[in-house]
């Protein structure tokens, strides 16, 4: 059974897709597809490049040495999303690449089921249960958000506010019900506080809620199956935020104290440098 994974990003989610790869290739026997959603967008005069080409084709060769029945697709979508760009959140503090997975629904080479991931994410056990949720009559899967789930929530529900860093979507149910077409046109129109997150919590009817350990955001747990390194808040010895990713090497050692993933920053350290494009 071959797993397929959703990245979305620019030329400079490079550092986490291949990280994040690496990662979940340690921790899987079967196929992998992994499609990276890009485009190149100009914002308020900021030019954003697309994830590029070449680094896309090393990667897939990278995948292709560990295993042959492994496959990177690399799929532009400028002008799919330019067809009918968010216009109410296209100035938020995230980047618009934030938005791409909202436009899933209209890519055809997108299978059924997609698990969507964040690229700063690090698997470190396998995800197979995760994957093949049974997901009947569920448009999405995710865990609670760490910190949304005190603020944001539906009137009658308590804790349905999920985290879409890792997000399962049953793109053939969601072709159907049109889940994603509703979220496009709500950020085209409406502003919003995480635009991409706050549009499928407020639209989706049939999500499902996932054990924390799919999505870990806070304290890793000896189940944890991804960790994503989220924005925190720390209290001792004094109030601060905390915004560490797995490519920072230094301050995923001195701020966080992690060297459980040494071995597989080792090897991005060594692997990154070939595979990006040398302008």
């Amino acid at each position: 059974m071959t797993m397929n994974i959703m990245f979305c990003g620019d030329d400079k989610m490079t550092d986490g897709v291949l990280i994040a790869t690496l990662s979940l290739m340690r921790h899987t026997d079967q196929p992998l597809h992994i499609y990276v959603l890009t485009a190149k967008l100009n914002v308020n005069g900021h030019a954003y490049q697309p994830f590029s080409a070449v680094t896309a084709e090393r990667m897939a060769d990278l995948m292709r040495q560990e295993n042959p029945q492994h496959r990177l697709t690399r799929i532009d979508i400028t002008d799919l999303f330019m067809a009918n760009p968010p216009q109410a959140n296209m100035t938020t503090m995230f980047t618009p690449y934030c938005m791409l997975r909202l436009y899933a629904d209209l890519i055809p080479e997108l299978p059924d089921r997609v698990l969507y991931l964040d690229t700063d994410i690090v698997c470190r056990r396998s995800f197979s249960n995760l994957y093949q949720e049974p997901m009947k009559d569920v448009d999405i899967a995710g865990v609670l958000d760490h910190y949304g789930k005190w603020w944001f929530h539906h009137k009658l529900t308590w804790f349905d506010y999920i985290n879409s860093g890792v997000l399962l979507m049953n793109l053939a149910s969601i072709r159907q019900d049109g889940l994603l077409v509703r979220c496009r046109r709500l950020i085209r129109h409406r502003w919003l506080f995480m635009p991409d997150q706050s549009a499928l919590n407020i639209i989706a009817k049939s999500k499902q809620i996932l054990p924390r350990k799919y999505n870990e955001q806070h304290k890793v747990e000896t189940d944890t199956v991804f960790q994503h390194f989220t924005t925190s808040f720390r209290f001792w010895p004094r109030f601060r935020i905390v915004t560490v990713k797995p490519w920072q090497i230094s301050a995923v050692h001195q701020q966080l104290g992690l060297h459980e993933y040494d071995d597989l920053l080792n090897d991005y350290r060594q692997l990154a440098p070939k595979l990006k494009e040398v302008s």
